[in-house]
């Protein structure tokens, strides 16, 4: 008798379990296609937990609790970044608690034109991402392997606020590996003082030149006076750091001082004065077969190239 009590007795928990554990699972799947109210967006800190997040969404006004926290922990990793809700803002649970799983990091696209300086690139990302513009600048200047070029022409997502250090690093380690390449290409090998001088050589090209077609032509305006122990005599150089955008004038020639002022110094700048391009690296390697040793813009905006001095007054006379 007592057997059989025993085995009515388990029996009557097993069913009493069964009914509950339906009961759990009912009341589960009802909660769980409940509505909640959401914002558009949500942004997940770093090192976020599934009791945190949820404690955070219950202090925003968010209608969650321990059992989304339980949940939540069983459904994925938690990940920094932002999390966007689907109009209009009104979801179940589950769609909610999945969107926290997917946050990602916004990203910001900013681009460095062949021709800009590093300076002025910088300034324009500092004011962007919202990073102070100082200590990025400052962090470049300490490590840049090739002050004035050491960011590549180029495109680049970067986090939103990502801090100074770590973007320049990114920066300058995605630069170094495309120069790296380039010059493989061109070399066969990567020697940085070659490299050095093979920027700043295409960077004043790339401020000379009016057009990829005369990229060649400039580069062989440059060699042929160097060859010569001539002054390079270019307004380009002058437009280095945050002089990128004035105009050169006969005033700022004879005032400035700088080793960059190639109307009084002879060779080529101490830096690269700009980003450059690819098309003016390959002119560097590849210049024209000239003797050409002036060149002068016309009234199309291209540029009237000669090999004597007595026709460059000509072309600047014709200017006028």
């Amino acid at each position: 008798n007592n057997n059989v009590s025993r085995k009515i007795t388990w029996s009557t928990w097993a069913v009493c379990a069964e009914n509950i554990a339906l009961a759990l699972i009912i009341s589960l799947t009802f909660y769980t296609t409940l509505p909640v109210k959401t914002q558009k967006k949500l942004t997940i800190p770093q090192g976020a937990t599934s009791k945190s997040i949820i404690s955070q969404l219950n202090k925003g006004g968010y209608d969650v609790g321990f059992i989304d926290a339980m949940i939540l922990s069983q459904m994925g990793k938690i990940t920094q970044g932002e999390v966007r809700f689907r109009k209009p803002y009104v979801s179940n649970r589950i769609d909610i608690l999945y969107h926290l799983t997917k946050a990602k990091v916004p990203l910001h696209k900013i681009t460095l034109i062949p021709g800009e300086t590093t300076e002025i690139f910088l300034n324009i990302v500092a004011e962007k991402i919202e990073i102070n513009a100082t200590k990025l600048l400052d962090a470049y200047h300490t490590r840049a392997k090739y002050p004035g070029a050491g960011i590549a022409a180029d495109s680049y997502l970067v986090p939103k606020k990502m801090n100074e250090e770590k973007l320049i690093k990114f920066l300058l380690r995605s630069s170094e590996k495309h120069y790296k390449k380039l010059s493989t290409k061109y070399y066969g090998d990567y020697n940085r003082t070659q490299w050095h001088k093979t920027l700043i050589i295409a960077s004043i090209i790339q401020k000379e030149a009016a057009n990829r077609q005369e990229m060649p032509l400039v580069a062989s305006v440059i060699y042929n006076r160097l060859k010569k122990n001539m002054r390079l005599q270019m307004d380009g150089t002058l437009n280095y750091g945050k002089y990128s955008h004035i105009k050169v004038t006969p005033e700022r020639i004879r005032n400035d001082l700088s080793s960059y002022n190639t109307y009084k110094h002879k060779g080529l700048p101490p830096t690269a004065i700009g980003a450059v391009s690819t098309h003016a690296i390959d002119a560097v390697i590849n210049p024209a077969k000239t003797n050409y040793l002036y060149f002068m813009r016309n009234k199309d905006g291209v540029h009237d190239f000669t090999d004597t001095f007595k026709k460059h007054r000509k072309n600047i006379r014709k200017v006028k």
